[in-house]
């Protein structure tokens, strides 16, 4: 059974007893039960408790989707697909691949937060449903979706007497304050009905008493937001809007308990579409009173409150808290101004990314685009309106990163986006025209690969640059390779690495640790064997010595093969390990697809046919999630084929084909752990 993205719950539950009953039964007969309730009322904790409970009592793989971070409906299915896993590695739109990945697998998908997208949503589930027969949504939203079969769970507020006034007993005194005193009890009572069992006022209200007593709370919020919207406030104060309703009224309260300042950052970290760190606010969200280290005051400050949930060293607001802030926003007159500033804090870093990367914190890089995702989609989002040339920068910096870890679809539609509003011979147009054929190379266009190859290679010549003329010969090799030509894709890497007078550039480069990446590739497909070994362990010592993973995980994989050709068997099992071990930390699944198929060829050439056949299991479920048979340079074919037939033979048809069956459903993530482990042990 998979599980993929579900969030921790971090704090009791409570009540529900009745909703989840019926959410309970909903899931049991039908195939998309939608949470329906108003902002803050607990749908999507109550989500999480329903799939908390399917984990231990269901055969469910479980996706959660977060929609939130989604300002329109154009990555829609691209963040569902993200969400399930795919690491999509061909030209199909995301709806054809989900469909295609979910197919007959018996799954339970939550997506979470679809009020601001219902017709999208709509069409999205509608889609899914019709092509997947295995398939259960469970969705959360403030109005139901409208889909022919939906069954719509309401989700009230908490019941006043009983579960309302738990919930904010027990918040209370996770704040510290119990409540033991008949008048405290009253009290607590009192303000519950004021704001209505409504779960996220509670929590608010709750949060308050560090810096109230409960008597003074509950005065403030029988008078003190109760009013109409008020003329202009002082300078360090803003407008009080309407009170709309208990969530309103509370999180309307928490603003002006905070401090002025507090309120500014509030106001300034709505720009964030997802999680962010204290390292991304302070680059965006310092300016005027708020200096570096008053930011850090007010942040902590912000998380006492409860207005900024505080996750695993990163931070985010809750819907409602968003939506609120971004009217303050408005009010300052900050809105442009504070995006333009988180884009332009995106766009440093992914400068300081693309320059880093063939070095010892090219690890770390991948991992921070990666938690920078929705970042940099809004980044760029923004600058496609505002300041194209910066989006066509941005999209090009990210972009090899991205398609490493699976974002084809996404870096291909934001580089055309950026390329059509851009003109001239920039660097950031030679970068962008390189990115667009790799992603186009790797969607398995190989005629478009070449193109953009030849087009970024003519806007590097003009420009003098040999570094873009090394990539661009790096796109055109790895197309011959692809294409079974390795004599071809050798010719052109020789060609990059050499300087006019004919000797070799050995200058560590990002263009160039490609083309000497190609070469070995080419000459093992040329049967060049002794060459391309001492190539290939030429540059891997050098990107240990660098610290870099991608492309010394290439040449454990070209090691490996190597090996087998040479009947070193034992060798390349152990190179087929480094490089699954390179290739999980950096987010890669088509290399772990790749790695995983050497790794099976050399169990069963050491009689390990269990082994052998749990591994070709495990790569055939990563193929899949890159929506692709079997792929690679063609002399891996035989290779695979002659593995398979040995383990068959000494298994047994059934006994291969149950190891393989339960390693194609075995979790992904447990799968390259096992693989990677030293002596795994022949089952899952």
């Amino acid at each position: 059974m998979q599980q993929q993205n579900i969030p921790e719950e971090t704090s009791s539950f409570v009540g529900r007893t009745a909703e989840l009953a019926q959410l309970t039964g909903a899931l049991r007969k039908h195939r998309l039960v939608t949470l329906v309730g108003g902002a803050g009322v607990g749908k999507s904790r109550l989500a999480l408790r329903a799939v908390s409970a399917a984990l231990t009592e269901q055969t469910w793989s479980i996706y959660w989707a977060d929609l939130w971070p989604l300002r329109s409906d154009e990555l829609l299915a691209a963040t569902v697909a993200d969400a399930l896993g795919l690491s999509d590695h061909t030209p199909r739109i995301p709806l054809d691949a989900l469909c295609g990945w979910v197919a007959d697998r018996t799954v339970l998908l939550v997506l979470d937060s679809c009020e601001h997208l219902v017709p999208h949503c709509r069409h999205l589930i509608g889609e899914l449903l019709t092509a997947c027969p295995n398939l259960t949504v469970l969705a959360t939203s403030r109005e139901p979706l409208g889909v022919v079969c939906e069954a719509v769970v309401p989700v009230p507020p908490l019941a006043l007497a009983t579960e309302a006034v738990t919930l904010f007993e027990q918040r209370a005194e996770a704040a510290a304050r119990p409540l033991h005193e008949a008048d405290d009890q009253l009290l607590a009572a009192q303000l519950c009905s004021r704001l209505e069992g409504v779960p996220l006022a509670l929590e608010l209200a709750a949060a308050q008493l560090n810096h109230r007593t409960l008597a003074e709370t509950v005065e403030r919020v029988r008078s003190g937001l109760d009013l109409p919207q008020e003329a202009a406030q002082p300078a360090d104060s803003l407008r009080r809007p309407a009170r709309h309703s208990a969530v309103r009224t509370a999180v309307g309260w928490s603003h002006e308990l905070c401090r002025p300042t507090e309120r500014l950052l509030w106001a300034r970290l709505t720009v964030f579409p997802g999680s962010f760190d204290a390292d991304l606010a302070e680059r965006t969200c310092t300016g005027g009173p708020l200096t570096r280290d008053e930011l850090r005051v007010c942040l902590a400050g912000l998380v006492h409150k409860s207005v900024v949930m505080a996750e695993g060293g990163c931070y985010r607001l809750l819907d409602t808290i968003r939506e609120y802030g971004r009217m303050w926003l408005r009010e300052l007159g900050e809105t442009e101004h504070v995006a333009a500033r988180h884009a332009t804090a995106v766009v440093e870093l992914s400068r300081q990314a693309r320059t880093e990367w063939l070095g010892a914190r090219q690890q770390s890089w991948y991992g921070r685009l990666e938690d920078l995702y929705h970042d940099v989609r809004e980044a760029l989002r923004f600058l496609l309106g505002a300041h194209p040339a910066a989006a066509l920068e941005l999209a090009g910096n990210v972009a090899f990163f991205w398609v490493c870890c699976g974002h084809l679809y996404e870096t291909h539609h934001y580089l055309e986006l950026a390329l059509a509003c851009t003109d001239g011979s920039s660097e950031a147009r030679a970068r962008g025209l390189w990115s667009l054929g790799l992603a186009r190379l790797l969607q398995g266009d190989h005629e478009a690969g070449r193109t953009f190859a030849e087009l970024s290679r003519q806007a590097a010549t003009d420009r003098g640059d040999d570094e873009g003329v090394r990539q661009a010969a790096y796109l055109d090799g790895l197309a011959a390779l692809l294409t079974g030509r390795p004599l071809a894709a050798l010719a052109t890497a020789e060609a990059a690495l050499r300087d006019a007078d004919g000797k070799e550039r050995r200058t560590a480069t990002f263009g160039g640790a490609l083309c000497r990446l190609v070469r070995v590739f080419a000459l093992t497909g040329a049967n060049r064997l002794q060459e391309a070994r001492r190539e290939a362990e030429a540059l891997r010592q050098e990107c240990v010595r660098l610290g870099e993973f991608w492309t010394r995980s290439y040449t454990d994989y070209q090691l490996a093969l190597i090996a087998l050709f040479e009947g070193r068997v034992a060798a390349a099992g152990a190179h087929a390990r480094d490089m699954l071990d390179a290739k999980r930390r950096i987010g890669d699944r088509f290399g772990l697809a790749l790695g995983l198929e050497l790794l099976a060829v050399s169990w069963a050439q050491q009689n390990e046919p269990e082994r052998a056949a749990l591994a070709y299991g495990a790569a055939a479920l990563h193929w899949k999630i890159v929506g692709h048979p079997q792929r690679g340079t063609p002399e891996v074919a035989p290779l695979r084929d002659e593995g398979q037939a040995m383990a068959r033979a000494q298994l047994g048809d059934a006994a291969y084909e149950a190891l393989f069956h339960s390693a194609q459903h075995a979790d992904r993530d447990r799968v390259v752990a096992w693989a990677t482990s030293p002596a795994p042990e022949p089952h899952l």
